[in-house]
């Protein structure tokens, strides 16, 4: 009747539980339904949790309602009345019911994600307690529907920057793929040329002391060409960084070698340079340069010239443009040329381009809710606690379709308020 277990072996167990309160009230309810001939339904005496606690806790926490709520007598009673349960206090749903709804909010994103292709959107905000919070959001890529969109993971950080960044986006794939992460290794196998490159820059300044001496001279204060050990997958990703922020000055070297001293500095390849559909997207984008290109005066050419190198350092951007007219079916030679797109892209991935997002949306609403839970008299909720609350908040069932319908909206928004500031 109480839902909770008793040791047996003492009388004196047994005799100091009839005596309190809530068994005394749970008695009294059950004499009251008896005499209504209202049959009582029985949770599992053999299990351990509450179905009722569980789901209590999930439909306060999905809602946003604190949990020290059950402690007012008023809302008690009312729930008390019309479950005909007995309300669980805030400590027990806080020590024995937050980790499990977590953990099984985790698990069933990770069976959803696992095996599909994904989107991976991260972003950062300080709260009102100065705190660098990041959020990691996670949607799925499909080519026939919108794929349903997930906050992964939510961390607080000492400082944001590339590395702390780094190490957010390597522990929330580590979530997905735990102890079997294969990020680095499908890298690897994608970009067939840029692991030829790594491989053959490991062959060429190897056990070479001209080489080495020549790289020196030419490329004084660049680090040698690191040597990556497949085993360690971080040493090949470190690897590709070092030749992506070193292009040039390598190649200067390479071409200061003589080709007949080897076969692999023959090789050429120094030269290889919610649901809204990516079109409406874009258009969204190229609506706001035609009305920016029509701005003058001395307020609108700095605003104007501010979007333009915003989009000429958006290299990803173009590509984004090229697969859109792809999937609008524009037939030209040059648009289906894919030695123009990553290494590692083919006919068969731009089909899951469709409904690609082109903005980091997703992150700020996740961080909308964020602040709604950090509200003023909720200060003192610990950061593991905090994120536990938000997770499974914002992935609760139900607020997927809403989060959807709203993107279009959100997006058209957000993109609207990032070019202007």
């Amino acid at each position: 009747m109480c839902e909770i277990k008793i040791k047996f072996e003492k009388k004196y167990n047994v005799s100091q539980h009839i005596k309190t309160d809530k068994h005394q009230k749970n008695v009294k309810r059950k004499n009251e339904q008896a005499q209504k001939k209202v049959q009582q339904l029985l949770t599992n005496q053999n299990s351990v949790k509450s179905d009722f606690n569980m789901d209590l806790c999930q439909a306060m926490v999905s809602a946003n309602i604190p949990l020290n709520k059950l402690s007012n007598n008023v809302f008690r009673t009312f729930l008390e009345k019309y479950t005909g349960k007995s309300i669980p206090m805030e400590a027990t749903l806080r020590k024995g019911y937050i980790d499990d709804i977590f953990n099984s909010t985790l698990d069933n994103m990770k069976m959803e994600i696992q095996q599909n292709k994904i989107w991976v959107s991260i972003d950062e905000t300080c709260d009102v307690k100065g705190r660098f919070i990041a959020n990691v959001i996670v949607g799925i890529l499909r080519p026939d529907c919108p794929g349903r969109i997930f906050l992964l993971h939510s961390e607080q950080l000492d400082k944001a920057n590339h590395f702390t960044i780094c190490k957010l986006f390597d522990k929330a794939m580590g979530i997905i793929w735990p102890g079997n992460i294969k990020i680095a290794e499908q890298i690897r196998g994608q970009f067939g040329t840029v692991d030829e490159l790594i491989s053959n820059m490991k062959k060429i300044f190897r056990k070479a002391p001209y080489r080495v001496e020549m790289f020196k001279l030419e490329a004084p204060g660049i680090k040698l060409p690191p040597e990556p050990i497949i085993t360690r997958w971080g040493s090949w990703i470190e690897a590709a960084i070092y030749y992506c922020e070193n292009f040039g000055a390598i190649r200067h070297v390479v071409n200061c070698l003589d080709e007949n001293d080897a076969d692999s500095i023959r090789k050429p390849l120094l030269n290889y340079k919610k649901n809204v559909l990516l079109s409406d997207s874009l258009a969204v984008v190229q609506n706001v340069q035609q009305k920016f290109s029509l701005l003058k005066g001395n307020h609108g050419k700095p605003v104007l010239t501010k979007l333009q190198t915003v989009f000429e350092k958006n290299n990803g951007l173009g590509v984004l443009e090229k697969i859109s007219k792809i999937l609008d079916g524009e037939d030209s030679s040059e648009l289906i040329d894919f030695s123009k797109f990553p290494d590692d892209y083919s006919s068969d991935d731009i089909v899951y381009f469709k409904y690609a997002p082109i903005t980091s949306v997703d992150d700020e609403r996740s961080f909308s809710a964020f602040k709604t839970i950090l509200s003023n008299n909720r200060r003192a909720f610990e950061f593991q606690n905090l994120r536990k609350h938000l997770i499974i908040q914002c992935n609760r069932e139900g607020n997927v379709q809403e989060y959807s319908l709203n993107l279009v909206t959100s997006a058209n928004c957000k993109k609207s308020n990032l070019f202007v500031s």
